[in-house]
């Protein structure tokens, strides 16, 4: 990846400089010829008019200073200079071989055309020289009158050198810029690259079985924060699961070792009387039915408890007056087989945050243990108070009660009063655990008198007029 964004930042650049310095060079070409056309008009005129004297007179057989100045102007620019009569004879070249002087120009285009009074310039192919000229060929007038023509001739290739040197210059800045190009692009691949590779190396870790491994979400640019903070919760997020896991298989080891070895022993033991004393054999096989009833509640228990663990479901809004009322009328026929009076009382709505389900099971839960230790004649009351952003479910009982110590150890799992009590241990753990994925809190109080206030207090919900 290192690679293949240096070579993205390079690609860049050079295409940049591809769209920005080809129309350049032409442009600086252009701008080149036009330069030395324009110094060449503008020599050609002082030398016409330096002329102008020499082409007056009728001898210019012998005009040794308008040769020097010729030859010194082609000494300091390099172009060769011509100059011809009215009839288009040359009377002076910059030539150090005067052989040319006298010659007819007569046939060239240039001069033809000057010798009208017209300035000329252009390029054309000189077959003497063999090569590419550029030439400039202005009239020399004395009043109206055209004496003659002064012509400049300069090889094209100086044009193209000096436009190459130029060019020269822009190639070595464009190689800079892709230079530069490539060093910050290695910077910045690197530094991408470098928390990528940190973040796979966590993530190899992880499937490696390094629970602990988190990657880093202070460094790197956002994106690299945002995906290492993803798998810092996805990571959390697994190892919550596995140590879920691992806690239900030690809880299901642990809590299911001693009923299972004691349904083995009933069921043997029934298996000896089967013949000898078939009410004996009776008894145990229904002591044995009991035992298979509470390991299927410890189980349900388990399963739901490990279902609750580290709860993800969204918070709604339910309406906790309606559930609390509602479950006191489910239960009130079994408590009333029981000889206990239970019944609701607070607002009749009480809307409050919680996830799905977890009050219903709350107040369910509350209310089984309160009918296992309420004696006959006692009274249930599920009471719901809405004190500003908390309301409150009590579940009061009239039950033996525990101390302050037993209502701290009652959320444990397992966790029960007697070794001779009734159930799994696990009612109260699973309470704690919804309580906690909804947000709320779930404690035991010892009432005043006898009994035991089991409560949970949840987050009114937003919006919510109740009192």
């Amino acid at each position: 990846m290192k690679w293949r964004l240096m070579a993205a930042f390079i690609g860049v650049t050079l295409l940049v400089l591809l769209v920005q310095d080809v129309p350049l060079s032409f442009y600086l070409r252009g701008v080149e010829n036009d330069r030395i056309v324009t110094a060449l008009e503008r020599d050609a005129f002082v030398l016409a008019g330096r002329s102008e004297e020499a082409l007056e007179s009728a001898d210019t057989t012998d005009d040794t200073a308008l040769t020097d100045m010729a030859r010194t102007y082609r000494d300091a620019g390099g172009a060769r200079v011509v100059i011809v009569n009215a009839q288009g004879d040359a009377v002076v070249t910059s030539d150090d071989d005067q052989s040319r002087v006298g010659v007819s120009y007569a046939s060239r285009p240039e001069i033809i055309e000057s010798l009208t009074g017209t300035i000329t310039t252009g390029t054309r192919y000189s077959d003497t020289l063999q090569q590419n000229l550029l030439y400039v060929t202005v009239p020399v007038f004395s009043g109206t009158e055209v004496l003659g023509a002064v012509r400049l001739t300069y090889p094209s290739q100086v044009v193209t050198d000096a436009v190459n040197d130029q060019l020269r210059v822009l190639g070595i800045v464009a190689l800079t810029t892709v230079l530069l190009a490539g060093i910050v692009g290695f910077i910045f691949s690197s530094t991408v690259t470098r928390r990528l590779h940190l973040l796979r190396e966590a993530t190899e870790r992880l499937a490696e079985g390094d629970l602990a491994s988190r990657a880093d979400e202070t460094a790197g640019a956002p994106e690299i924060r945002a995906l290492s903070r993803s798998f810092n919760r996805m990571a959390e997020r697994l190892n919550t699961l596995i140590q879920q896991q691992r806690t239900f298989a030690a809880d299901a080891s642990h809590q299911l070792r001693t009923p299972l070895t004691a349904l083995r022993l009933r069921l043997e033991r029934a298996r000896d009387l089967l013949h000898a004393d078939p009410d004996g054999a009776a008894e145990r096989l229904a002591a044995a039915e009991s035992e298979v009833d509470r390991l299927g509640n410890i189980v349900e228990g388990l399963l739901l408890l490990s279902r609750t663990e580290g709860h993800s479901a969204p918070l709604i809004t339910v309406d906790l007056a309606a559930i609390a009322g509602e479950r006191v009328e489910q239960w009130a026929a079994l408590a009333a087989e029981s000889g206990v009076e239970i019944r609701y009382e607070g607002p009749a709505d009480a809307p409050v945050q919680a996830i799905i389900d977890a009050a219903e099971q709350i107040v369910d839960n509350f209310v089984d243990n309160a009918l296992t230790v309420s004696p006959e004649g006692s009274t249930i009351v599920v009471r719901v108070v809405v004190d500003g952003p908390a309301t409150t479910v009590h579940v009061l009982d009239a039950g033996p009660g525990l101390s302050p110590e037993d209502c701290t150890r009652a959320f444990d799992r397992f966790w029960r009063a007697t070794s001779d009590m009734a159930g799994s241990g696990l009612g109260l753990a699973i309470v704690t655990q919804l309580a906690v994925a909804s947000r709320a809190r779930a404690q035991l109080t010892p009432r005043s008198g006898p009994g035991l206030d089991a409560s949970v207090t949840f987050a009114t919900a937003p919006g919510s007029t109740s009192a």
